[in-house]
C-alpha cells in the first residue's frame, strides 16, 4: 500500500498550542503520533513524507525516531527538516513526480496552484500549511486536486493512496496487491 504523511513536528512542544493539538505534553504527541503511523504503515508499504518530521529535536534523536517508522519511505524535504541520515530513506528530494496505477502525483511539502498533469487529472499533495480537513473538503467541492496529507487534516494518521482518490470523487477498487 501506498501512503503520504506530513507535518508531524516530532519533539516540537509549541506546534501543541500553535495547532490545538489535543495533547498534554510533547511526549505524548510524540508517542501518538507515532503510534498512529505505525497502526497504519506495515514494514512493506511504501510511505512519502511531505516534510517536517521533527523540529526543535537532536538530529540523532530524530534519525532513532525515524528508525521506528514502519516502511519504505520517501522524503519530501519541508522546511523544518534536519540533515536525516540519508540511509533512513529510499531517496530525498524537494519535489517528487509519481504515478501509481496511472495516476500522476506532484509531491511537494508546498501547496501548488499549478502541477504537472493538473490539467488532465493530476493530483497534488503537500503538507506545510497545518489546514483542518475543511481545507480539503473545500479543494473537493471546487473540483481542484490539491490535497493537505499532513497530520492536521487526518486525524493525526497517515493518508492511503486509496483515501484520496475516493475523497476526491473517483471510484477505485483493489484487489490483492494493485489498485485498479
Amino acid at each position: 500500500m501506498v501512503f503520504f504523511t506530513a507535518d508531524m513536528h516530532f519533539g516540537h512542544r509549541a506546534i501543541i498550542n500553535m495547532q490545538n493539538r489535543p495533547f498534554e505534553s510533547v511526549e505524548e504527541m510524540d508517542r501518538i503520533l507515532l503510534q498512529s503511523y505505525n497502526s497504519v504503515v506495515r514494514q512493506n508499504d511504501t510511505v512519502y513524507i511531505l516534510g517536517d518530521i521533527c523540529h526543535h529535536m537532536k538530529i540523532e534523536d530524530a534519525d532513532n525516531l525515524i528508525r521506528k517508522m514502519n516502511g519504505k519511505k520517501y522524503l519530501i524535504i519541508g522546511n523544518h527538516d534536519k540533515k536525516y541520515d540519508p540511509r533512513l530513506f529510499e531517496d530525498i528530494k524537494d519535489f517528487m513526480k509519481i504515478s501509481v496505477e496511472g495516476r500522476n502525483f506532484a509531491l511537494m511539502h508546498y501547496p501548488m496552484l499549478s502541477w504537472p498533469k493538473k490539467s488532465s487529472g493530476g493530483y497534488q499533495l503537500h503538507g506545510h500549511i497545518h489546514a483542518r480537513m475543511e481545507y480539503n473538503e473545500k479543494n473537493r467541492a471546487e473540483g481542484i486536486r490539491r490535497y493537505d496529507v499532513g497530520v492536521d487534516a487526518n486525524n493525526f494518521f497517515p493518508v492511503s493512496v486509496k483515501q484520496i482518490i475516493d475523497f476526491l470523487g473517483e471510484q477505485v477498487y483493489i484487489d490483492d496487491h494493485n489498485i485498479v
